[in-house]
């Protein structure tokens, strides 16, 4: 899902999923550079690097990522950007 705050002049991109979810304990580290969680949620291919990428990349821009997740509930992450004002134009449209 994708949403406008215009309290915050952000934009927000939500992803979720219904898999195994994310320990607690794990979600304190996840994004942390070639971290991989363990158990269930690590049975899929990767080095570690995305989430960390993707939260540098967002950062860089002024933003951030956050993740909600619970262990047999699937998890939730979030961008959240700062949207660009350009004198005299409407904000994008979402």
């Amino acid at each position: 899902s994708a949403a406008r705050d215009p309290d915050c002049g952000t934009v927000s991109i939500a992803v979720a999923d219904t898999g195994p979810g994310i320990d607690a304990a794990e979600l304190e580290r996840i994004f942390e550079p070639f971290h991989r969680v363990r158990g269930e949620a690590a049975a899929g291919p990767g080095a570690g690097i995305g989430l960390a990428l993707v939260r540098e990349i967002a950062r860089a821009h002024g933003g951030d990522v956050s993740v909600e997740s619970a262990p047999g509930r699937g998890s939730r992450f979030s961008v959240r950007l700062p949207v660009a004002a350009t004198a005299g134009a409407p904000g994008p449209a979402l």
